[in-house]
């Protein structure tokens, strides 16, 4: 795994112990327990999953040692990234991180759009995957592919709908003869998810719908 300025050698711990789990194997990339050590450890999760395969493979002779050591024994392991967490603020880390400014990228993307929102932008590139799949016409509550996302994620069929009412907004195929929404940031304002859709929407409309099907099938791991 490629070294990185912010990778400490005592996380491949907390990796193999996450590897361990049952099933015991590679995680997937997006599953939560995955995303979850990645936003502790403000690395991205394609970051862990590389490391996690280096652990299958025994990749090098450090993971060699560290497997010898705690591969057989779980409560050893347990002990010692009870100890990790125990140093460098893990178990207070709003009282660690108090007064630092931490410059977060990916985080973003798993923390909901605005206070009260049940939707984070993990969430809309799924739901995005899905409007690019139906026709304005199916766009709503009672089609079975929103009931199914829906339910999935833990929200209404009528949120998914309204997530995608403000993705015809932001599609110019939809509103060619419409003056933009939000030209002077007015209704972005006053619509915090709108705003978000439209973030979501430059990130990805102008891509091939076959990475975004696959990314977005990638994220659902994290609602299972």
């Amino acid at each position: 795994m490629a070294r990185q300025s912010n990778w400490s050698d005592d996380y491949w711990l907390l990796l193999l112990q996450l590897y361990l789990r049952k099933p015991t194997g590679v995680k997937p990339m997006y599953s939560r327990a995955m995303v979850d050590l990645s936003l502790e450890l403000h690395i991205r999760p394609a970051v862990l999953f590389a490391g996690m395969c280096a652990i299958a493979n025994l990749k090098t002779p450090r993971i060699e040692r560290i497997w010898n050591t705690y591969g057989n024994n779980p409560r050893r392991l347990a002990r010692a990234v009870r100890l990790l967490r125990g140093m460098n603020g893990f178990n207070n880390a709003d009282e660690f991180y108090s007064g630092v400014s931490l410059n977060e990228t990916f985080e973003l993307d798993f923390k909901p759009v605005a206070d009260g929102s049940p939707f984070t932008p993990v969430m809309l590139i799924i739901v995005l995957d899905l409007y690019f799949r139906l026709t304005p016409a199916t766009m709503v509550a009672e089609t079975p592919e929103v009931t199914e996302l829906a339910r999935l994620m833990g929200v209404t069929p009528h949120d998914v709908a309204g997530v995608m009412s403000r993705f015809r907004l932001c599609d110019p195929y939809l509103c060619r003869d419409k003056p933009a929404a939000g030209k002077n940031g007015a209704d972005d304002n006053s619509d915090p998810l709108l705003s978000a859709c439209r973030s979501v929407w430059q990130r990805f409309s102008n891509g091939s719908p076959e990475v975004l099907e696959a990314f977005a099938t990638e994220l659902k791991e994290y609602f299972k």
